[in-house]
């Protein structure tokens, strides 16, 4: 039906649904800071209009000559982008669509551990990040309180948090 730079719009039956153009779908990363605070961001997204919290995220192989990126790589080099933050590891945490109704992109979450502060983060030239550490006990209620002062609140987060509290409930 159209074919954009980042997504297509298909039809199959009456079923009108999105294609993520590039073959490696997102990655959300899970970082706690070792002070043992949530890293998130802030960002505003013109397909909704709205200021939004979400733990960083990004698109896996979207840079030109690295269309078959692994999606840890991806996941370190979001993370440094958008937070400042680099990792002593990145491990795959789980994997499954985004919105299955909608589109055919496959989110992938990834836990960081052993972060280190190597710049200020706030995303790449088209971007304007704003960058929040929050307690990781007091993260649940931050969000709710967030989304009180109008923000739009990533659903997807609270799958991270649970990830987070359950590190050997993995799945791969």
């Amino acid at each position: 039906m159209f074919t954009g730079k980042w997504l297509a719009l298909k039809k199959r039956g009456r079923w009108e649904y999105a294609v993520r153009t590039n073959p490696r779908g997102a990655v959300i990363i899970l970082a706690v800071t070792p002070e043992d605070k949530i890293v998130f961001v802030e960002q505003y997204r013109v397909s909704i209009l709205a200021n939004t919290i979400e733990m960083p995220a990004g698109l896996v192989g979207d840079i030109s000559g690295a269309e078959d990126e692994d999606v840890l790589l991806a996941a370190k080099r979001e993370l440094e982008e958008e937070t400042g933050y680099t990792c002593g590891r990145m491990e795959f945490v789980h994997e499954g669509p985004s919105s299955a109704g909608m589109s055919t992109e496959m989110i992938a979450f990834a836990r960081a551990w052993d972060l280190t502060k190597i710049g200020e983060g706030g995303g790449d030239d088209t971007e304007n990040i704003i960058v929040h550490e929050v307690p990781r006990a007091e993260a649940g209620q931050w969000l709710f309180e967030r989304a009180k002062e109008g923000f739009s609140i990533d659903a997807k987060l609270f799958a991270g948090l649970w990830f987070i509290e359950h590190p050997t409930a993995h799945m791969r």
